[in-house]
């Protein structure tokens, strides 16, 4: 599957580089292929960390501007779970979901509804709005934080 994922991704970024007139690098490649190993939420830092190991001629601002550019492509999703760090998580071969997080150990679910996603909807043509992003992050105690 993490294979069919970065074919995915990659011909993604493709065609995104090839409509912005951008150009096609190997450490972009390398970047996304670790993005996509890493198989979870996670911070331009930590992938910096990860990136190391295999090119340590990346640097942060490489990994930044690369993170951009993959949100931009429609590859990732930048979350804020409110704990002073942006994550970023892979959109390829994903349904769209929701997130609720334990306030006091960070614990994190991931959900779908479809009743979340009819509201959302309902909202978005109340106010003229064609959705072209999504991002619902609950807050809460888990209960483990609450035994």
């Amino acid at each position: 599957m993490k294979k069919e994922t970065k074919n995915i991704a990659l011909k993604r970024l493709s065609e995104h580089l090839s409509e912005k007139k951008l150009r096609a690098t190997s450490q972009r490649e390398i970047i996304l292929g670790t993005f996509i190993d890493l198989g979870r939420h996670t911070t331009a830092e930590e992938l910096y960390e990860a990136l190391k190991k295999f090119d340590s001629s990346i640097g942060h601002a490489t990994v930044y501007r690369a993170l951009r550019l993959f949100v931009d492509a429609g590859i990732a999703r930048e979350l804020n779970f409110n704990d002073g760090s942006v994550r970023y998580e892979s959109v390829i071969g994903k349904e769209p979901h929701d997130h609720i997080i334990c306030k006091k150990c960070g614990a994190m679910v991931e959900f779908l509804d479809e009743k979340i996603r009819e509201a959302q909807d309902e909202i978005a043509k109340k106010y003229g709005y064609s959705i072209k992003n999504r991002s619902h992050i609950l807050f809460g105690i888990c209960p483990k934080c609450r035994r």
